[in-house]
């Protein structure tokens, strides 16, 4: 073999070894930007008004240390007041007083309201369930999953859902006592 075949053979060598490596890098710049695209696509599914609100089950907070499950399919035919809240947020603290204030009157009329608490622990909540004496259901997403589905951003924020299972509004912030009584008669069955 002569010096130049030896050379010729690197050079193709080298050729080879380029083309395989620029191929292989392209095929990971490939996934990795369909994969972020994807992780794009996924976050922005927003629920609005007019969709179908997703079900989701929590275990319910109660004074008595019983567990019981919250679903909200379970609550189809009825009004739901989805709050998201935590006893960390003073907003959150101020609106609760209005919801246990109208959800005696409304729970007869067939709306429920679901306050389901962000809390890390449940002896935080268990405490200002007792100081304020709430009695409506107060599950507890202590994972996060619910607000996550519901891609729930500052507390409070409140999802009012119709007897048929459509979200009505979804108000960011706290309600005044006006403001909560006239969302609740938008969701009461007729």
């Amino acid at each position: 073999m002569s010096l130049d075949e030896i050379k010729q053979k690197k050079k193709n060598k080298k050729r080879n070894r380029f083309i395989f490596r620029s191929v292989i890098l392209l095929i990971l710049v490939g996934a990795v930007v369909f994969a972020v695209v994807q992780n794009l696509q996924d976050d922005k599914i927003i629920y609005n008004v007019g969709d179908n609100a997703p079900d989701f089950q929590l275990e319910q907070i109660n004074k008595y240390n019983e567990r019981e499950t919250v679903r909200l399919s379970d609550l189809e035919g009825k009004g739901v007041m989805l709050n998201f809240w935590g006893t960390w947020c003073k907003p959150c603290e101020e609106e609760m007083p209005y919801m246990q204030k109208l959800y005696p009157q409304y729970k007869e009329k067939g709306v429920e309201i679901v306050a389901v608490s962000l809390d890390s622990t449940e002896l935080v909540v268990h405490r200002f369930v007792d100081e304020y004496d709430l009695t409506f259901p107060i599950p507890h997403d202590k994972d996060s999953q619910v607000r996550d589905l519901y891609k729930v951003g500052p507390i409070p924020s409140t999802v009012f859902i119709d007897p048929q299972g459509k979200i009505v509004e979804v108000v960011n912030g706290a309600l005044s006592l006006e403001r909560l009584d006239g969302y609740l008669q938008e969701i009461t069955p007729k």
